[in-house]
């Protein structure tokens, strides 16, 4: 019911910056919060940034600090990460997720997820 879609990956040099997109569309019963994840090959899916969709609180992972920033756009059912001062890697597969439940230690479940956007990061 709920569909995510990422965009604006690609091709970019160390240094550089790119804006990936995702864009959310169906009905959820709540929307707690979008966040951003990535997976690089051979490893885990790592948080990368959240987002919460009432009052626009966010949280970075601490690799991503400083240099990438979540925002949100409500009436477009949108969320952007801003990325800049990109690294090698950062290089990973982002997928866009939405939080639309809290477990019993309230913390977000992500149950919906986009089919990911390849970010390369070359140095």
């Amino acid at each position: 019911q709920v569909q995510l879609v990422e965009s604006g990956g690609g091709l970019v040099q160390a240094g550089g910056s790119l804006r990936l997109s995702c864009a959310a569309s169906g009905r959820t019963l709540s929307r707690y919060a979008m966040a951003w994840f990535r997976q690089a090959p051979g490893k885990e899916r790592e948080f990368v940034a959240r987002i919460t969709w009432s009052v626009s609180r966010t949280a970075y992972a601490d690799s991503v600090k400083g240099r990438f920033t979540i925002s949100r756009d409500n009436a477009q059912n949108t969320v952007y990460l801003q990325m800049t001062s990109l690294k090698p890697e950062d290089t990973a597969v982002y997928y866009c997720a939405l939080g639309d439940a809290v477990n019993r230690l309230g913390n977000y479940e992500y149950h919906y997820w986009g089919q990911g956007t390849q970010v390369t990061v070359s140095s």
